[in-house]
Order: structure tokens, then C-alpha cells, then sequence
């Protein structure tokens, strides 16, 4: 049997959603791919912690799960009864199921309003009643990088049913993808139903997403900075080489073009430095820069207006 969203992040059912965002963000470090290099094992738990905690962030589909709306998935239960639920529709449309509908159960329809359509649906005469499929709704959710470069991801439609879906580069969080015919069937020859697919994009641990570019806050030693340096630097196509100038204070930018978003044309990666000083008990570097301080004196806030 499949773990519920609640056991896969390890929380119980009336966890609070703060309990749930602290708990995934712990998970997500531990488990993302990116700091699991050739782990598969981890690649799959991630998928399943970000699955289960894009159900459960949400709190209309938390709700709907709760109430048995809703799988794991998020694909839709079967409903429990056909028509009573859609009474109030629109004309001519009254009584079009939500999901797959038996044709004994069309067949009862007409014969409870005594028309020659239950003959028709039986195939006896007639043109017979034609309806088109249902649209399923599904949510799927995809890595930051699949999401800024495209790719394919595997979906679960039902049990033993499993559909290959298409990413396209820079798609955004809440977009709906459609896929046409891949819905409940039609009725009497009707077409089939779309699939409606629903994209979350999970948050990366260190990529971050302005419009088509990607944010990204890099550390560098102290020396670096001063001194300059060409380090490698993560993004979405895979690392590259970038030059640190010197004399780079933490929070100066720098920008990698066509290392972002990856639409056409893409966007650039725009890397924040964060210089770390590592070692405070260094007293040889403690003597030197009490020295420099005396002969090199600077104060990096004048003109900040007091407090």
C-alpha cells in the first residue's frame, strides 16, 4: 500500500503548516539530488517528499485529500454517485459525469424517463447518444532544473497506468499543461477527454527564479575576494568557470548570460557573492589586518543616517 503524504514527510495528520514547511525543508536538503550525486534511491525520496508536500501546502487540496476528494496523486477519487451532483448544469449538459460512466448505468437513465433513447443507447435504432469523455485532472510536481530546462517526467494516472509527460523549458509553478485524448473515454462514438495536468515546481536549495533569470548567492573565502579568483559555479546547465574580480565586497553581482531560464531566448544566472571569512582564530591574519586597519582607516557606513 502506498505511504499517505503524511507518513512519506513523517508528520501526523493534524501536523500544523508550519510543522509541514519545516519538516520538508529539512527533507529536501537531506535527500536533494544535488547533494546526493549518483544516489538514485535519494533522486526517488526527493520526488516523494516534494510530491507529498505539494499536496499538503496547499490547503484546498489538503482539505479535498482529507476528505477522500483526491489520492496521493491528486488525481480524482471516482465519485460516489453520477447525478445527482450535476442536477443544476448547464443546459443540455445536466447530467454529464465528472468520470468514466457505465453504460448500464446511461441505459438506467433513459429507461427512468421512458424515452426511445435507452433503445438508441442499447444500439437497437437510431443515431444513438453521443457525449465526449471527461477531463482528468492530475497534479505533478518537477525539480527546479527540469523545470528551467525541460525534460520528461513520469506520471501516475491510475494504478498501472503511467504517462511520460513532457516539461517544456521555463515552465512556471501553477501552469496547466493539457493533453489531448489522455481523459476519460467518449460515449457512443464521442471524443475522448483531455488530461489536465496541474505543475508544481519545488524549491531548489540553492537556484532561486526572477522571471527568466535564475538567482543564485555563492560563497567565497576571504582571500578571493581580495585577491580575485576563478571558481566553479553551479546552474542549471551544469557548472562553469566564472572570475571573481578583486576586491569584491559580499553582495556585488555578477552575471552569467544564458546560464538561466532556458526558454528562447534564455535568461541569465545572477550570482550574488558572499564572502565568508572561515577561521576567526587565525592570529597571524589578526595581527595583519590590525596593522592594515591602523594605515588603511575606512568605515563602510558613513553616510547611513542615524538610527
Amino acid at each position: 500500500m502506498a505511504q499517505t503524504p503524511y507518513e512519506v514527510l513523517g508528520v501526523k495528520p493534524g501536523a500544523s503548516a508550519d510543522e509541514i514547511r519545516k519538516v520538508y525543508r529539512k527533507l529536501a536538503k537531506q535527500f536533494h539530488p544535488d547533494l546526493n550525486p549518483g544516489k538514485p534511491e535519494a533522486e526517488e525520496r526527493f520526488k516523494s517528499i516534494s510530491a507529498a508536500y505539494d499536496l499538503l501546502s496547499d490547503p484546498e487540496k489538503r482539505g479535498r485529500y482529507d476528505r477522500g476528494e483526491i489520492d496521493e496523486t491528486g488525481a480524482e477519487r471516482p465519485p460516489r454517485g453520477y447525478y445527482r451532483g450535476h442536477a443544476e448544469g448547464a443546459q443540455g449538459w445536466r447530467y454529464q459525469p465528472e468520470g468514466e460512466m457505465d453504460l448500464s448505468d446511461l441505459e438506467d437513465l433513459f429507461a427512468a424517463f421512458g424515452s426511445a433513447g435507452g433503445r438508441r443507447a442499447r444500439g437497437q435504432t437510431g443515431a444513438g447518444f453521443r457525449a465526449p469523455g471527461a477531463d482528468r485532472q492530475f497534479t505533478l510536481t518537477v525539480e527546479f532544473v527540469t523545470a528551467a530546462t525541460g525534460g520528461k517526467q513520469r506520471l501516475s494516472l491510475a494504478p498501472e497506468e503511467w504517462l511520460d509527460v513532457t516539461i517544456p523549458a521555463g515552465i512556471e509553478d501553477g501552469q496547466v499543461l493539457r493533453l489531448r485524448g489522455k481523459g476519460g473515454p467518449g460515449f457512443g462514438g464521442g471524443a475522448t477527454g483531455d488530461a489536465l495536468i496541474e505543475v508544481h515546481v519545488a524549491p531548489h536549495p540553492m537556484f532561486r527564479r526572477d522571471g527568466d533569470n535564475v538567482l543564485l548567492e555563492l560563497p567565497v573565502s576571504l582571500a578571493e575576494a581580495v585577491l580575485g579568483a576563478r571558481v566553479s559555479v553551479p546552474t542549471v546547465t551544469g557548472p562553469v568557470t566564472m572570475t571573481i574580480p578583486k576586491g569584491s565586497d559580499t553582495g556585488r553581482q555578477l552575471r552569467l548570460r544564458g546560464k538561466g531560464i532556458q526558454k528562447k531566448p534564455p535568461g541569465d544566472e545572477i550570482v550574488t557573492l558572499k564572502v565568508l571569512i572561515g577561521h576567526t582564530s587565525d592570529s597571524e591574519l589578526a595581527a595583519f589586518l590590525e596593522k592594515w586597519a591602523q594605515q588603511h582607516p575606512f568605515d563602510p557606513r558613513q553616510g547611513m543616517p542615524a538610527a
